[in-house]
């Protein structure tokens, strides 16, 4: 019999908040089709909206039965590709999303766990990166904006798929944006998806994750 094609889902976010572009997308769809390690890239696009967000991931869980999903979204102000650790059951908009919607403290998935932890092995991502001269760290906060609310909903469905591994990362605005706004931080979209292969290739060779210091102070 035919051997199952194996993939790895990437997604990323449409524009929001007026901006034109959002690089979360530009670097997923950079690496749609790319042969790693003998898994295909598949790259999805979610709105930025509560709930469809969500339910755009689980249709892509259906279509692509992924051993490994990687989310991208954009942090404003950030300097690094920051792996995720925890994402939280808690949606706290600071601004409406695409779609008008403004939840406040309102639940990802009522009655579900307080929180979950990427089961990504982060640190190991984390050291690869820097090796590579990427700059990268553990980020210990998904926020409460529609980010956090796909890394849950991810999660929440991988916990019931025994074998399938997955996370989200945030990352940094492109030189465009940061071009538009004085003062922003920003990284160059190739630095960023040579970023991305890093994750993607450490997250399929590394089971366990390594021990090394990851914590903030605040």
């Amino acid at each position: 019999m035919p051997i199952a094609p194996s993939h790895v889902l990437v997604t990323g976010f449409e524009p929001f908040d007026n901006d034109p572009v959002n690089p979360s997308w530009e670097v997923a769809r950079a690496l749609e089709g790319w042969d790693c390690g003998g898994a295909t890239v598949r790259a999805v696009q979610l709105p930025c909206v509560f709930g469809q967000a969500a339910a755009r991931l689980d249709a892509a869980l259906a279509q692509w039965r992924p051993r490994l999903v990687v989310g991208l979204g954009l942090a404003g102000g950030r300097t690094e590709w920051q792996p995720e650790r925890v994402a939280i059951n808690c949606d706290d908009a600071r601004i409406p999303d695409n779609a008008g919607r403004q939840p406040v403290d309102t639940a990802v998935v009522p009655g579900g766990p307080a929180a979950y932890f990427s089961t990504l092995p982060i640190k190991a991502i984390v050291r690869e990166l820097r090796a590579a001269g990427l700059p990268a760290s553990v980020s210990n906060t998904a926020g409460t904006f529609v980010c956090n609310h796909v890394f849950y909903a991810l999660m929440h469905r991988l916990a019931g798929l025994p074998g399938v591994r997955g996370g989200f990362v945030h990352v940094p605005a492109l030189p465009e944006q940061a071009a538009r706004h004085p003062g922003l931080p920003s990284m160059a979209l190739a630095a960023q998806v040579e970023a991305l292969r890093v994750t993607l290739r450490t997250a399929l060779a590394v089971q366990t994750d390594i021990v090394a210091a990851g914590g903030q102070l605040h």
